[in-house]
């Protein structure tokens, strides 16, 4: 439960993160996001990272005016 409620905070902060010119600049603030989240729920900040960095390539991929 813990682990899916992590993930969950981590996505989102992707998300709010969306923000940054370039795939790398989208990998690295999501990324971060996804780390901090991960830690303020104690999960893994590595997977937090990745799930953060995936998260707002993605959306940001999706929603290009918003980035």
């Amino acid at each position: 439960m813990a682990l899916a409620r992590a993930f969950f905070v981590a996505g989102l902060f992707g998300t709010l993160a969306a923000c940054g010119d370039s795939v790398g600049e989208q990998a690295l603030f999501g990324g971060g996001a996804g780390a901090v989240a991960a830690g303020a729920v104690n999960a893994d900040p590595v997977a937090g990272a990745a799930l953060g960095a995936a998260g707002n390539i993605l959306y940001c991929d999706q929603n290009p005016s918003d980035c």
